[in-house]
Order: C-alpha cells, then sequence, then structure tokens
C-alpha cells in the first residue's frame, strides 16, 4: 500500500513562495490521515459486528427450533447410557381380564457396603447377621477386612430392615434405590406368572428381567418404552383362579395325589380363564430348582403340570378314535362293534378294566360310556395308522402348544418312533403316546366349538377367533352327546352338576417306570369335560398324579372316583362365576309322586 507523505515537496517549496507555514501543510495531511484510519476502523468493527449479531440469531434460532420441535413431539423416555445408570424404563403391570393386578412394581432399596470407609467391620458384621439370618457374621467379616472397596449384602430390603440397618449407624453401610417385581396375590397363578429377577445391576437401579412364565415369555413387551407402560391383559379370571386352586389343592389333600393340575378354557375364542399346577410356589420368593439327580421333574414346585406335564392320559383319547370314524363315515353313534374281550392281536392281549367283558358287541355310544379298550381298538382299525396320525397331528397332538409360556415349547409330546397297527390300537386308547394337559384342553375344544381348531392363549381375546376345521359340525355334536352320557349313565356319574349339563370322559393311566414297564399302584387321573352339553362354552380338564381314594375298606385310583368328584365341585363352584344360568331338567319320571288330600 503507498502512503502519502506529510510533507510533499512540491507543496512545501510553492508554500515558502507564497510565504505560508509549510508546517501547516503537515498537520492538515495528519488530521486526514486520522480521519481515513477512523473510518476504516469503523467499517471493520461494523463488519464484526454484524457477523457477531448473524451468529446469535441462527444459534437462539438453532435453540428455539429445538425446543419448538420436542414440545410438538411424543415424550420418550432416555434410556441409561453408562453401567450403573438410572434405569427409567419401568416394567408394565400384568392384569387379569378384570383389571384386576397380578403383578406390579413397588419401590425398595439395596444394601451394600464400603468397607474401607466403615468405623466397625467386625460390630457390623456381628449386627447385620442379626437382622439377616441367613447371613454368616464371619463370612461376612471376612468380606470387610479382606481388602474390598465394594460389597453387596442384600439386593432387597423391607422398610423395617432398612430402619435396624440405619441403626446400626455406620458410614460404610449405604442404600441404593431400584424396584422389585411385586405379585400381591402371593401363590395365586404362580405357575403363568413364572417370576423375575434383576438383570444388570447399579448401586441406584437395578433392572428387572423375567425368568419364567409369562414374564420371561414376553419379558420384551413388559419392558419395551413404546407401550408406555401399558398393563398387559392376561385371559385368566381371577376369582376363578382362586377357586379353582382352592378346590384342587382340598382334592390333592383327601386323595393323597403328589400334584395336581387344572385348565379351564373357553371353547370359543381359546382364551385360557384359569390354569393350576400344585404343588405351587410363591414368585415374590422363587425357589431354587431341584439339584437331586434322583428327582422327577413333577417333585420341584417350580414344575407345570398343566403344560409341562407330559402324561399318557388314557381313555380320554378314545373320543378322538369315534369322533374320526364318524367323520370318515365308518361308523355311526349307533353302529356296533366287536367289543368281545379279551381281544388277541398278534402276541399282545387287549383287555377291559378288571377284566371285564362288554361284548359280544356294543354301539359306538356305549363303547364311550362304558369305555372300552376293545371296541375302541377295533374303530381304531377301521380308520387305520396313517389317518390316525394324521387326525392327532390337526388335533395338535404332534406339536407343543403355541402357549405364551417359556416353558411350553419344551413340553413336547412323546411319539412312537414306529407306528404299527398295534400302535394305533393302543394310542387309540390313550397308551404308549404321552401329551400335557393343555394339548387335551385344545382337543377337546374343537370337539366343544362345533369342530374347529383354536390355539390356546393366555392372552386376553376379543370376541370370537379363527381356527382350522377338523371335524363337521354333526360329528362334533354327536361326540359331545357322547360325552354326557359317559355322565349320566357312565363311567363319570359323580361328575354331574344339577342344572350345568356337564359332559366328559374319564382316564386313567398306569405310571411307567424308568426302568421300563408300569406301576401297578400308581396312575395318572384325568377327567376331560364340557359344560354345558346342550351348548358347549368351557372345557375343564382336571389330572390328578398318584391319586387314591380310601374312604372305603378297599384303596379305589380310577378317574372315576378321584379326578372326577373334584372336576365335578370346581364346575358347581365356578359355573355360576362365569354368569351360566342353571338349566332345570325335568325329573324322571319314576321321581314324580302323585298326592292327593
Amino acid at each position: 500500500m503507498m502512503r502519502t507523505p506529510l510533507r510533499p515537496l512540491a507543496r512545501i517549496l510553492q508554500a515558502r513562495e507564497d510565504g505560508l507555514n509549510p508546517d501547516q501543510i503537515e498537520k492538515e495531511n495528519l488530521r486526514l490521515r486520522h480521519e481515513a484510519m477512523r473510518e476504516k476502523s469503523r467499517s471493520r468493527a461494523e463488519f464484526r459486528l454484524l457477523l457477531l449479531s448473524l451468529g446469535f440469531v441462527v444459534a437462539f434460532g438453532a435453540i428455539g427450533a429445538r425446543m419448538g420441535l420436542m414440545a410438538a413431539t411424543e415424550p420418550v423416555e432416555p434410556r441409561a447410557s453408562a453401567p450403573g445408570a438410572e434405569i427409567i424404563a419401568q416394567r408394565a403391570d400384568i392384569t387379569d381380564r378384570n383389571g384386576r393386578i397380578l403383578a406390579t412394581n413397588m419401590t425398595t432399596h439395596a444394601l451394600y457396603a464400603h468397607p474401607k470407609v466403615m468405623v466397625d467391620p467386625k460390630g457390623v458384621a456381628v449386627k447385620l447377621a442379626e437382622i439377616f439370618p441367613d447371613l454368616d457374621a464371619k463370612a461376612l467379616e471376612r468380606r470387610f477386612t479382606d481388602g474390598r472397596s465394594f460389597v453387596w449384602i442384600k439386593k432387597v430390603l423391607s422398610p423395617e430392615q432398612m430402619q435396624l440397618v440405619h441403626e446400626i449407624g455406620d458410614p460404610g453401610l449405604l442404600f441404593g434405590p431400584r424396584e422389585m417385581r411385586l405379585y400381591p396375590n402371593g401363590t395365586l397363578a404362580a405357575h403363568v406368572l413364572g417370576g423375575t429377577s434383576f438383570g444388570a445391576e447399579g448401586v441406584h437401579s437395578a433392572e428387572v428381567i423375567g425368568t419364567a412364565g409369562v414374564e420371561k415369555a414376553l419379558d420384551a413387551r413388559l419392558r419395551d418404552p413404546a407401550q408406555a407402560g401399558r398393563a398387559l391383559t392376561l385371559s385368566l379370571d381371577l376369582s376363578l383362579q382362586a377357586t379353582i386352586e382352592e378346590v384342587l389343592f382340598a382334592g390333592m389333600q383327601m386323595l393323597n395325589a403328589k400334584g395336581a393340575a387344572a385348565i379351564l378354557m373357553d371353547v370359543r375364542t381359546g382364551e385360557i380363564l384359569a390354569l393350576a399346577s400344585l404343588p405351587n410356589f410363591d414368585p415374590n420368593d422363587r425357589p431354587n430348582p431341584l439339584v437331586d439327580k434322583n428327582a422327577e421333574p413333577g417333585d420341584s414346585p417350580l414344575f407345570n403340570r398343566a403344560v409341562q406335564g407330559v402324561y399318557e392320559l388314557g381313555s380320554t383319547f378314545k373320543i378322538f378314535a369315534v369322533a374320526q370314524a364318524m367323520e370318515l363315515g365308518l361308523v355311526t353313534p349307533a353302529t356296533m362293534v366287536d367289543a368281545n374281550a379279551p381281544m388277541v392281536w398278534g402276541k399282545h392281549k387287549i383287555k377291559e378294566f378288571e377284566g371285564k367283558n362288554y361284548g359280544p358287541l356294543l354301539s359306538v355310544t356305549d363303547v364311550i360310556a362304558k369305555s372300552s379298550n376293545v371296541g375302541t381298538a377295533h374303530i381304531a382299525l377301521m380308520i387305520g395308522p396313517l389317518r390316525q396320525q394324521a387326525f392327532l397331528k390337526s388335533l395338535g397332538f404332534f406339536e407343543p402348544t403355541p402357549l405364551e409360556l417359556v416353558e411350553a415349547p419344551g413340553a413336547r409330546p412323546l411319539i412312537p418312533k414306529k407306528w404299527p397297527e398295534i400302535v394305533t390300537i393302543t394310542t387309540s386308547y390313550g397308551h404308549g403316546m404321552s401329551a400335557s394337559p393343555m394339548h387335551l384342553a385344545a382337543a377337546y375344544a374343537a370337539i366343544a366349538n362345533g369342530g374347529v381348531m383354536i390355539k390356546p392363549t393366555l392372552l386376553k381375546r376379543e370376541g370370537p377367533t379363527t381356527g382350522v376345521r377338523v371335524m363337521s359340525e354333526k360329528t362334533a355334536h354327536d361326540a359331545v352327546t357322547m360325552l354326557r352320557r359317559v355322565v349320566t349313565e357312565g363311567t363319570a356319574s359323580l361328575g354331574e352338576v344339577p342344572g350345568y349339563e356337564v359332559a366328559g370322559k374319564t382316564g386313567t393311566a398306569d405310571k411307567p417306570k424308568k426302568t421300563g414297564g408300569y406301576y401297578k399302584d400308581k396312575v395318572v387321573n384325568t377327567f376331560a369335560s364340557v359344560f354345558p352339553a346342550s351348548n358347549p362354552q368351557y372345557v375343564l380338564i382336571v389330572t390328578l398324579d398318584e391319586p387314591m381314594d380310601t374312604t372305603l375298606s378297599q384303596a379305589r385310583r380310577t378317574a372315576g372316583w378321584t379326578a372326577v368328584p373334584v372336576a365335578s365341585e370346581i364346575i358347581r363352584r365356578v359355573a355360576p362365576l362365569m354368569g351360566l344360568r342353571p338349566k332345570l331338567e325335568p325329573p324322571a319320571p319314576d321321581a314324580v309322586t302323585a298326592a292327593s288330600n
């Protein structure tokens, strides 16, 4: 840049010639230079102020836009971004079909210690052992004095325990807030709910995760923040569940059974209204699995007999053989079949219970009413192995039940590897093939609802659902009529509940030995019932493990004396709770007495 001199020579000479003072020229040029410099500085400052103003406008505009966007969108809970950070996503409640709480959350505290800041580690260990009897004072003292900087003591504290720990007064004892799962109904529906445990843990929070039952199977749904804590509604009815568990427990005790199960199912929607398995447990204090290698799975209270229990279901299978034969047009309810016992097939001999002989001929209806093994075997031979397998497969007996329980996929039916005609015979009356009571409930529901196979569910459904037709309405109606006769005239006479038209089929199956063969004095008894028979709405399955009626001098172990009376009492108790009005049935003619004054 060229710089203008303050004393230009030409002007100085000219000023001297004109008699002027040359110093005035320098002062004038200096003034002009300063004015130019000030103008340049002002322009630079104005530009910088403009840039700064634009920066403020852009920054505050972005902040305002972001605030507006956040205000206009739905709130989303933040996620924990570091180990030990607050776990905010709350686990959703579980309710029954009427909105009554089955599982919820409650705030509690965990107890941990910083041993390095403890004043009296030995004294603290002794006092903690007095508050928590399951803790060992010496073990605690070792943990407090071995150089650790952090020790978990208790994952969950009651308010009373927390106050007692407060009173110890040691600065090394600290509390961490957290949520825990609460089951306010205790053992009720324990096998359905399952239970929870803590997953990722920090001193200020803990992740609650499902460990069994619905809590595990639907864990992602229950923990999903997008559900906004919306409760999971099950198909269970708390009143029905409590009633069934009460009656089932009383029956199990009276009949000296080692276990029991019951399922109440809506035949049109597939909803499970109650599911009970005994013995049960409290999901608030879930026990540990059995570790005894010699123990049977059913010995553990965690074992869900209704779903995981895979048993030979005995004569409850006979109605399937008869229904299929009617569907194929091979027989009608009045068709006479060979029932002459014993039946010899190769080296095998098919006998009736207690060596009876219902032959030489029985109608198909009487085969079911009298529970004839031989009559059912002849009907099964008419069907043949391939068609029998296909029909049982359509009823769901070849796959685990698609139920919303984590235990359900593992309950696979035990199917014979080969299927010769002798297997066709034994399977027709429920021996040689094992399935769960839940399988049986779903199959009987298909008969009761007019022939449509519907998937059972533990989730509440709104209105009827669709399924696959496995038999005609006429076949299903005739089958229910036969089952009704089992109660009025056959092996389930103790199952009659006046006004509710109970229909059903008994099943008594010997328990298999681990070493092969069957026990002579151990049975699994089942009663599969449908009610009311004139308009079937519900299926009730009751299963008892090793029951024995000792009210008479001779012990009785058949389903007619054990499972049937228990099911009868359940129906008598729950039918009014479901709004079923008793149907007034006309008295038998010989029960009418004429009187005159």
